[in-house]
């Protein structure tokens, strides 16, 4: 059985995306990320699965499996992954040359415990904050992975759904990276466990 992991790039002030949705404070960045990259794709070799939706899909297909890509640490690993795309409207899912993602148009929990239970190693989750909201609604993600960037942006849309039960994350793993970016792992564990 496969574990949930959603891994979100958020800023010190707590933001996934800003108040229009969309994802730039990771531009606001100066430097390399060379450690985390290297970091990163270790980690990868324990994933076998990622899971995004239509608009994160979009922005990741128009990059990763490009020639844009090849000189990044993490592309290999990264195209490699399975990939399903959850969305109502697309007809298809291409990723470059490389096979297509799988398209899931039904129930997004049903899918989710569908693919974990098809999964040995690691799902991972990127972007995609309303997906993320429902798997964390349903019970259905084990870890989360944020990667807090020293950036303030004043308000936008966090990684966590309002209305979500209590929840307790045990931290795993705190890291310093390269461009002033820290890495925070945390197991969730349900309120009744307290």
């Amino acid at each position: 059985m496969g574990r949930l992991v959603v891994q979100e790039f958020v800023t010190v002030d707590g933001f996934a995306a800003n108040s229009a949705g969309e994802f730039t404070a990771y531009e606001l960045l100066e430097g390399g990320t060379a450690e985390f990259d290297r970091s990163q794709t270790e980690w990868l070799a324990g994933v076998e699965t990622m899971v995004l939706g239509a608009t994160t899909y979009r922005m990741f297909a128009a990059y990763w499996p490009t020639p844009a890509a090849e000189g990044e640490v993490i592309t290999g690993p990264l195209n490699a992954l399975r990939r399903h795309v959850f969305s109502r409207s697309l007809g298809h899912a291409p990723w470059g040359d490389l096979p297509a993602a799988t398209l899931e148009s039904g129930d997004a929990v049903d899918a989710i415990r569908r693919i974990k239970a098809e999964t040995t190693g690691s799902v991972v989750l990127w972007g995609s904050l309303a997906l993320s909201r429902a798997f964390f609604a349903a019970g259905e993600v084990d870890e989360v992975r944020l990667v807090v960037m020293p950036v303030v942006i004043g308000s936008g849309r966090g990684v966590f759904p309002a209305d979500i039960d209590p929840t307790v994350l045990d931290l795993t793993s705190a890291q310093v990276f390269d461009t002033g970016l820290v890495e925070l792992v945390y197991l969730l564990r349900p309120a009744r466990e307290w």
